[in-house]
């Protein structure tokens, strides 16, 4: 258990620093090219790990189960990812780790209309909160924020609830690193493709006179240097590559509700780093934004932590009655 915390420490830091991070070289990199090349990365960090699950539960991927990685890459990883790129290239990166840290309201909401999932009071609560908490942030009568890079965020954040919810019955089977590095895997090479699409002069030119010039002529190599090269490896192979990694170890190590914690915590530790490394203003109304989200994440992340608790201390007497 105490290296399940470990785990959730460690991510939550990666976690937090993200937008922070793609920030600083979202200027070197066209979006798609960023995307393409990170998940590609981390899918391949990812391979052990997942070898190594599979190799516990006794299983290997179908052929079948093929089709549906790729769907669900495309879903998580090549349009989700991509919504968020341009999210973190349009608009301030604190804005962008606070709303996607309700993620977890959005996944409930999703498993209960396509799983049947129970959704409880206190979800409800959670996710009326958080969109309210969304709303002051954005603040439609005053609006500091670009339009469109909170629309890029929501976009993506839905997809990404999404994806992970069509990818829990496939993480009950194979475990979620297997599902994620497939997901992976298969996302970056669909950018991949489209990359290579990307350089036909007829789809070209046709994007380019459509305002879509970011997906036009998508570079694969431009942009490295040796001034960008932390970053880059760090993006790849530590938030990408072992946050993910650190995620689903501590889901494994400890529960999905002490897990949660790491959105808790994500959007004020990415709010205080942006406002020291970015110096990204941090205005009234965010700060009640943030504040919202935090209850309603704690509204819905408390009642489970309390019942896991409880429970292991029943456990814990009845062997101390039993010895």
């Amino acid at each position: 258990m105490k290296k399940g915390w470990i785990y959730i420490a460690i991510s939550t830091i990666l976690f937090s620093t993200m937008e922070i991070a793609l920030k600083e070289i979202a200027g070197d990199f066209n979006p798609m090219q960023l995307t393409m090349t990170r998940f590609l990365a981390g899918g391949i960090f990812l391979v052990p790990f997942a070898v190594n699950t599979m190799k516990k539960r006794g299983v290997h991927i179908a052929a079948k189960d093929l089709r549906f990685f790729a769907l669900l890459g495309l879903l998580g990883i090549a349009v989700s990812m991509t919504f968020y790129q341009l999210a973190i290239t349009d608009t301030n990166a604190s804005v962008v780790a606070v709303l996607f840290s309700c993620n977890p309201a959005f996944v409930m909401l999703f498993a209960a209309l396509l799983l049947h999932e129970v959704i409880h009071r206190r979800n409800v609560a959670a996710i009326i909160l958080e969109a309210i908490g969304i709303i002051v942030i954005i603040n439609p009568f005053h609006v500091q924020i670009g339009a469109s890079g909170i629309v890029f965020t929501l976009l993506s954040v839905l997809t990404f609830a999404l994806y992970g919810v069509l990818g829990k019955r496939k993480c009950a089977e194979y475990g979620g690193v297997a599902v994620t590095c497939m997901s992976f895997l298969f996302g970056a090479l669909e950018l991949l493709a489209f990359a290579g699409m990307s350089h036909i002069p007829a789809i070209a030119g046709a994007l380019a006179a459509n305002g879509l010039d970011i997906f036009a002529d998508i570079p694969f190599f431009t942009g490295y240097n040796i001034e960008n090269v932390g970053f880059v490896l760090y993006i790849f192979i530590g938030i990408t590559g072992a946050g993910f990694a650190s995620y689903f170890t501590a889901m494994e190590k400890t529960s999905a509700n002490s897990t949660s914690l790491i959105f808790f915590f994500k959007p004020v530790l990415a709010t205080i780093l942006a406002f020291f490394i970015l110096h990204e203003a941090v205005p009234s109304n965010m700060v009640a934004g943030i504040v919202l989200i935090l209850i309603g994440s704690m509204a819905n992340i408390l009642p489970g932590l309390l019942k896991t608790r409880l429970g292991k201390g029943r456990i814990g007497k009845a062997a101390e009655s039993n010895p």
